[in-house]
């Protein structure tokens, strides 16, 4: 069931949404070469309990650590560990904060020293598409405008779009409907409302789109083991457009 949020849960959601963007601030400073992802999930949670809120991705469905850190090919759900961050590594970093009972969720990759332009490249576009497909988004458009704006700026740009990996709603909830595909038909699919709350997360890949799920049933990695980025913001629909709740507060609002 796909819910829409009032004033006060919006409200809520957007407190969640700034410290899930001041988190992503403060391992930012961290990440440089010789850095362990496990030290980076350190510094997530330390953070975020500080500020008495919950890392929603902890014991999540079973998954053991509080931020996903994907590194090269890994698309997503890389579970941090001791393997320390190299010159020409690029990090997603997956971030989940739980404030006042309500959820917000973003991603974004980082460039680690020297790559090739082409792996630049696909790091600038995966950002760049998420902003194309959250320009779609105001009441009456469709959830399939979303996914064919980010879908057609990735063709345009050389890169693979992975096609079973899905942004979602969110809400007192991690994951809720609906399903926000990177790809699609524009003029079909949900019709958006305002006051519902998505997290719209594209996932390109240099290579193909093929992705094969680790042992550990969480981590998943291009089959061809070429780089993947992934970008992510959690934003409210409006009557005509959005706001990211993930994003800095401008206006002087504090959590």
């Amino acid at each position: 069931m796909i819910s829409i949020k009032s004033d006060r849960e919006i409200k809520f959601m957007r407190e969640a949404g700034y410290l899930n963007f001041l988190t992503h601030e403060e391992i930012k400073k961290h990440i440089k070469v010789g850095v362990t992802t496990k030290e980076l999930d350190k510094i997530a949670y330390n953070f975020i309990s500080s500020h008495n809120a919950k890392p929603s991705f902890l014991n999540y469905d079973g998954f053991p650590a509080s931020i996903c850190t994907s590194i090269n090919d890994v698309v997503v759900h890389g579970i941090p560990s001791n393997r320390k961050i190299k010159n020409g590594d690029i990090v997603s970093i997956d971030v989940g904060v739980e404030l006042h009972g309500y959820h917000s969720d973003a991603a974004r990759t980082y460039i680690v020293g020297d790559v090739s332009k082409e792996v630049q490249d696909l790091v600038v576009n995966t950002e760049k598409a998420l902003y194309q497909g959250l320009q779609q988004i105001k009441e009456g458009a469709k959830i399939g405008d979303i996914g064919a704006a980010i879908e057609e700026y990735a063709h345009e740009h050389g890169l693979s779009v992975v096609e079973e990996l899905v942004g979602h709603g969110v809400g007192t909830n991690i994951h809720e409907d609906p399903d926000v595909p990177n790809y699609g038909k524009k003029g079909t699919g949900v019709t958006l409302k305002a006051g519902m709350v998505l997290a719209v997360e594209p996932m390109l890949n240099l290579g193909e789109r093929y992705i094969y799920l680790h042992d550990d049933n969480w981590t998943i990695s291009t089959d061809d083991e070429m780089p993947s980025a992934h970008f992510e913001h959690t934003v409210v629909v409006t009557k005509d457009g959005y706001k990211i709740l993930t994003g800095d507060i401008s206006d002087g609002e504090k959590i």
